[in-house]
């Protein structure tokens, strides 16, 4: 009578040896770590396109809004007339708050990635 075979029982898995498997296919470039690299590039493209649109088509609603509307663009705000307060001072803070949130998203993006690399 022979004894069974034995089968070793895992019961978690390594983690150790993904880690290192991914930060070196992320190092030297192999297939897998392009790829990654290219998924980072285009999140990051792709939030710069989508906020770039979005703040240009604020800042173009602008002169729309005034064309539209003449009675709006006649209005004066402490003697200036409203088109120059508005194209003035208020699109600073449009641009601002776009860099910030751009920022903020980038970031998450490669927080992502690190992350993903890490696993």
């Amino acid at each position: 009578m022979s004894s069974p075979e034995r089968v070793r029982v895992v019961l978690a898995q390594r983690r150790g040896a993904r880690i290192v498997r991914t930060r070196v296919e992320v190092q030297e470039q192999t297939a897998v770590g392009d790829a990654m690299i290219r998924g980072l590039v285009r999140a990051q493209l792709w939030l710069a396109v989508r906020l770039a649109v979005l703040a240009a088509g604020v800042l173009c609603a602008v002169p729309v809004v005034l064309l539209s509307f003449p009675a709006v663009s006649e209005a004066s705000v402490l003697g200036i007339r409203l088109p120059w307060v508005v194209l003035g001072a208020l699109v600073y803070p449009v641009l601002l708050t776009t860099g910030w949130v751009y920022i903020r998203q980038a970031e998450r993006n490669e927080q992502e990635f690190t992350d993903l690399v890490d696993d």
